[in-house]
């Protein structure tokens, strides 16, 4: 078979010569597929992933597991008519590449190229945007209770696919309490990889699940079910009832408690979510039901590739790797800085070595925050409490109230979840809480749904939260032992990736709350380049450029967004015309503004301009890409540094 290949920036990807695949444009190419023949096309799509994810790094694992549940679901359902819901997106690269974008998959995630993840405004097949875990229930229940209400669409079929991880979040527990209050046909298809929600579910015996989806079993019970209404046995008011009753007989044969029956939702499972015939046969049988059912599917992360599935977790997003050997390709060197969570873990065991009070709290992201680190030293005074951003910032103000000095690390993007928590259980107690704000700003090929460019804008409005930026580990260090030393919450935000020197544990000091630094000044400038974090760096290599321009500026390390180093912004508007303010983060309500406020109550005339995200979504790419389109990086300062002054002199 001839192969032919997409080229990519720096990488060709192979896109033929995967059998079945490639004879595969839509959905409706499998449904002409016969039933014994999906196997090989699983295999197809596996080899397919190896070799694409490979050279072209994505998430791994989750995908590798979900490939018979997607491939069943494109068989049974006529998609995109009937409508599929996924949670988080992780597990959907199947669904992309049966979609009608095989090739396009080769430029996933890269900027230009297809998200990786699923999007509305990419195929008519994703029926809603995903990134954010625990929503799929929910907005599928609004979807089918939609379709029911609109006449010709009454017979549209909805599923949710969610992992076990995901369900245990506190709004797919929000769609559960509610899937059974309307009328509604709602599939729900629970993708358990045993990793954390098998031993709560339960299930039961192989015997009664078969016998429990069989369309006989179906057919009979709604035939008795209609018998006794027909004669007044039993009334749709009354129908809760016997529903329950139904489910305390099934507990009693099976020994099994199931929490998904005692919310009158129909369970059926656990079942082997790699036996694609199974699974088809099974959701033929319980396709057409009109009631809200769950369908609950074992799987293995990272199925059909050996070193994932002995390590998961490590494969949930490798990289590059050598698909034969499974080794991974690393371009790090060893002399390289440590990435900023990292200095984060390092740094928050001494303080808890250090002092008792110290608590760890993380929200599913144990080794993604570093707070791995301490839960190994400290596994009494460390809490990963899952999916369920909220709860992780209430249960830290709940240990400040007894004397705990929490560090709740979270990524910006998912603490947006907390907002009410922080507010109402964390600000307005005053209560000594950090949150260390992990992936603040552009993150990169991740994309929209996971930037985190939000959090000083949504932050810096609450009363009695400190708010701050390091622009390197010395500062970050400080930071963090500036808040244990602090009375009240405080919020320290820092990127994902690499820090910026090899010499990063540094003796601590507390900082004075609300004093920035001045890194550069000279005689004469008319220019002063604010900053907040790592945009520091920006302004560095821009003052170089703009010095071969005869260009003078003054760079300043502001450090605090909230409380702003007043006394220091009075010297600066003072003496220097144009003021320039760059964050990492949206510029409309964050750093700058915060800047431009201060200047107009305070009567200044300086011109300022303030760089950051712009007023709309940011895409996925590299970070330097984004930085660069969002017109922050040292282009962009020097660009609107050049721009400004030429506006001055006129």
């Amino acid at each position: 078979m001839k192969q032919e290949s997409v080229q990519t920036p720096n990488i060709t990807v192979r896109t033929n010569g995967y059998g079945l695949l490639d004879s595969i444009s839509s959905p409706a190419d499998v449904r002409k597929l016969r039933l014994d023949q999906l196997p090989e096309l699983c295999s197809d799509i596996r080899r397919y992933l190896i070799d694409n994810l490979s050279v072209n790094p994505g998430h791994f694992a989750s995908s590798m597991g979900a490939v018979e549940i997607i491939v069943a679901l494109h068989y049974v359902y006529n998609t995109p008519t009937d409508h599929l819901f996924w949670d988080v997106g992780h597990q959907a690269y199947a669904h992309k590449i049966l979609t009608g974008r095989k090739e396009a998959f080769t430029t996933q995630r890269k900027k230009g190229g297809i998200s990786g993840f699923p999007s509305p405004l990419e195929s008519e097949y994703d029926t809603f945007v995903t990134g954010h875990a625990s929503n799929s229930i929910s907005a599928a229940l609004g979807r089918a209770i939609a379709d029911r209400n609109t006449p010709g669409l009454e017979n549209n079929k909805t599923v949710a696919v969610i992992g076990d991880a995901s369900i245990s979040g506190g709004l797919a527990f929000e769609g559960l309490n509610n899937v059974a209050n309307n009328p509604n046909n709602l599939l729900i298809i629970l993708n358990d990889n045993e990793m954390s929600i098998d031993a709560n579910v339960g299930g039961l015996h192989s015997y009664l699940s078969d016998l429990s989806t069989s369309a006989r079993y179906n057919k009979w019970r709604a035939k008795l079910y209609n018998a006794f209404r027909n004669k007044g046995v039993v009334t749709e008011k009354g129908k809760g009832r016997i529903q329950r009753f139904a489910n305390s007989v099934k507990s009693l044969v099976s020994g099994k408690q199931n929490i998904f029956e005692g919310l009158n939702i129909r369970y059926f499972g656990p079942f082997d979510g790699h036996d694609v015939i199974k699974i088809v046969k099974i959701l033929t049988d319980i396709k057409n039901m009109q009631t809200p059912r769950l369908l609950h599917l074992n799987t293995i992360k990272g199925k059909g590739y050996g070193p994932a599935e002995k390590n998961p977790a490590k494969w949930h997003a490798p990289g590059l790797f050598d698909p034969e050997t499974g080794e991974k390709i690393c371009n790090d060197s060893s002399d390289s800085p440590l990435p900023w969570q990292e200095v984060f873990g390092r740094t928050l065991v001494e303080l808890a070595a250090k002092d008792d009070r110290v608590m760890g709290v993380t929200a599913a992201m144990p080794s993604g925050t570093s707070i791995s680190r301490m839960l190994a030293e400290y596994p009494e005074r460390t809490f990963d409490v899952g999916i369920s951003e909220g709860h992780a910032v209430t249960f830290s103000a709940g240990l400040a109230t007894g004397g705990k000095r929490p560090f709740t690390a979270i990524y910006s993007t998912f603490l947006q979840r907390a907002y009410d928590n922080i507010v109402n259980d964390v600000c307005i107690q005053g209560l000594p809480v950090t949150l260390c704000i992990d992936r603040a700003g552009i993150v990169g090929e991740d994309g929209v749904t996971h930037h985190g460019l939000l959090d000083i804008a949504y932050l810096r409005c609450i009363p009695n939260l400190l708010v701050a930026a390091p622009a390197d580990e010395e500062t970050l260090r400080n930071l963090m032992l500036t808040s244990l030393n602090s009375d009240g919450p405080m919020a320290i935000r820092y990127p994902r990736g690499k820090a910026t020197t090899k010499e990063w544990k540094t003796e601590m000091k507390v900082l004075e709350i609300g004093k920035g630094r001045v890194y550069a000044e000279e005689e004469s400038s008319d220019v002063a380049i604010l900053t907040v974090g790592p945009a520091l760096h920006d302004a560095v290599k821009a003052k170089k450029i703009l010095e071969e321009d005869g260009v003078k500026t003054d760079i300043y390390d502001m450090i605090w967004v909230k409380p702003l180093d007043t006394s220091l912004l009075k010297k600066i508007t003072d003496s220097h015309k144009l003021i320039i303010t760059v964050e990492d983060g949206v510029s409309t309500g964050g750093f700058g503004s915060a800047v431009t406020e201060w200047c107009r109550d305070n009567n200044s005339s300086v011109t300022i301009k303030t760089l950051g995200a712009p007023d709309s979504w940011v895409s996925h790419g590299t970070v330097s890409e984004l930085k660069h389109d969002c017109g922050y990086d040292s282009d962009g300062i020097v660009k609107t540094v050049r721009s400004a002054i030429s506006v001055l002199k006129q």
